[in-house]
């Protein structure tokens, strides 16, 4: 802590650790106020899938709208379509608590399935829900040091289950409505291998999947694609197209990789040696997410935008998908530990040309440099800059601290919110989860002054979160822009947030179904 301003000074460099690291000036308790500032809590939910991650979607069906909360193994099915009074459909797996997990899964999945992270669309030519879930190697919980554990490393070359994705045929809202079209896996060189044979990542996190004829996933297609510091990630992701005209046979078109990302290529390897990060058994390198997609190429668009971690920031055109093509680069100074570039949020790029690039930490107590979202001018696609960064929260007067770094567990930007969310994103609006400092809504609608114009800092919850899992207070915001609601995640439950940011919320039933159908497209 600077004693004369108030504020932490992070780290220029740290390793990546899963220990504490407490500081002086932090605080010795974990802080069970809540801050606000033009927000409204509508409701509080103290059901928990899990503490650390967790993925959403929210579909409609015969009026209602549901919501799903899952991670892997463990899957809540909500009704929210009265925000005041949230209802629990289902329950599959775990429930966590004070002690962690339940001892036994509810209704558990086969031993090698689960729910993978995924996209939800209307498909007009079948005239039905299509639910792609992406299926990837187990990151965390099994390896911690690949260049000390083989058998781990074996482990994880050999899973025992798909790395790909399956498509399923959604005519309901619950797992007994669905019917499974097609499974594919990632490892394009060998299509056929069965289970346990499948070569690398599988589907990293989410597909970019808009209902129509080309689905874009990050992935590693087979474990030549190597090159990545990070101590227990086998892979450095690039991008892969699949033709989905017909979803129950999708078709691999074009895999997308960029230098410095294949072992034993000598461009390859001389190009990741060029790279500052080379050799600091930290960094992450290649992809975690697709490519983000303001507008597909169905309907006119040209450009894709790539976060690569330490690989950096690339502008691809994908008019053509059988050809993806680098348009251009954007490197950006180290920040380690902690992922350097995961993120891009899209939504306002077509009305100002500036999209917003950001990692995460993954230390607690600010054991890391501190993760900057950046602002870049890409109007000039092939010459994209870098023109700032978003402001750094910083704590109420009335809190007992002046920095959130003091405050205890994760301090940093996540994600604005899901893949598509119901409704048309805010001009000038920006809703960032940032882990202990809650949700934090930027109004970037002067860029050359970003500010931030409303936030919810939710307490820490010593009652219902297990000690070792209280550090990551808050992982992900899902925005129903067609409601006018903010629903927040976080380890000891989920928020209902309403704000004049947004407009005045509607508390009852959607008045148009999301996924949009085409009959609803005008309204």
């Amino acid at each position: 802590m600077d004693p004369k301003t108030g504020l932490f000074i992070h780290p220029k460099a740290t390793v990546h650790t899963y220990e504490s690291r407490p500081f002086k000036g932090q605080l010795d308790y974990w802080d069970k106020e809540q801050y606000i500032k033009n927000m409204k809590v509508e409701a509080y939910y103290p059901i928990t899938v899990e503490p650390f991650h967790t993925w959403q979607n929210i579909v409609d069906f015969d009026g209602r709208r549901y919501l799903y909360q899952y991670v892997r193994r463990d899957l809540k099915i909500f009704d929210i379509t009265e925000p005041k009074n949230v209802k629990l459909l289902l329950t599959r797996g775990h429930t966590w608590g004070a002690n962690g997990p339940d001892e036994a899964e509810q209704n558990p999945y086969p031993e090698a399935d689960m729910f993978g992270a995924a996209s939800i669309q209307w498909n007009d030519k079948l005239g039905k829900m299509i639910m792609v879930q992406s299926f990837e190697i187990r990151r965390f919980g099994l390896l911690h040091d690949k260049l000390r554990e083989p058998d781990k490393v074996d482990a994880i070359r050999h899973a025992p289950h798909l790395k790909g994705f399956k498509v399923y045929e959604m005519n309901g809202p619950l797992p007994a409505d669905w019917k499974l079209l097609a499974e594919r896996t990632t490892d394009v060189g060998h299509p056929d291998a069965p289970i346990g044979k499948q070569q690398g990542s599988g589907v990293r996190d989410i597909p970019a999947y808009f209902g129509g004829d080309v689905m874009y996933v990050s992935a590693a297609p087979d474990s030549s694609y190597a090159l990545t510091e990070y101590g227990n990630d086998l892979y450095s992701a690039g991008y892969q197209s699949w033709d989905m005209s017909d979803p129950s046979n999708p078709r691999f078109l074009n895999q997308l990789t960029v230098p410095g990302q294949i072992a034993f290529d000598p461009v390859h390897e001389a190009a990741y040696k060029d790279n500052p990060r080379a050799g600091n058994r930290t960094s992450w390198m290649g992809s975690r997410m697709p490519l983000f997609i303001p507008k597909s190429a169905e309907k006119g668009g040209k450009y894709a935008y790539a976060a690569m971690g330490g690989l950096g920031f690339y502008v691809v055109d994908i008019s053509d998908p059988k050809q993806m093509k680098v348009v251009s680069h954007l490197n950006f100074t180290p920040s380690v530990a902690g992922t350097e570039g995961d993120f891009i949020d899209v939504s306002q790029v077509e009305k100002t040309g500036i999209v917003y690039f950001s990692g995460y930490p993954l230390n607690e107590d600010c054991f890391e440099p501190y993760k900057d979202v950046h602002m870049i001018d890409v109007s000039d696609p092939v010459n994209p800059k870098a023109i700032g960064v978003l402001p750094r929260p910083t704590p109420p007067k009335e809190a007992k601290f002046t920095d959130f770094c003091q405050r205890r567990g994760s301090f940093g930007p996540k994600r604005t919110g899901y893949y598509t969310q119901p409704g048309t994103p805010r001009d000038g609006i920006l809703p960032f989860n940032f882990y202990n400092a809650g949700l934090q809504v930027f109004d970037v609608s002067d860029i050359s002054k970003p500010t931030i114009t409303a936030y919810f800092v939710p307490p820490f919850n010593e009652d219902r979160v297990a000690e070792y899992a209280r550090g990551n207070l808050s992982h992900s915001v899902y925005v129903e822009y067609d409601r006018n609601l903010f629903w927040l995640f976080t380890n000891h439950g989920f928020y209902a947030l309403s704000s004049p940011v947004l407009g005045e919320p509607n508390l009852g039933a959607p008045k148009t179904p999301w996924p949009v159908r085409p009959s609803h497209k005008k309204n």
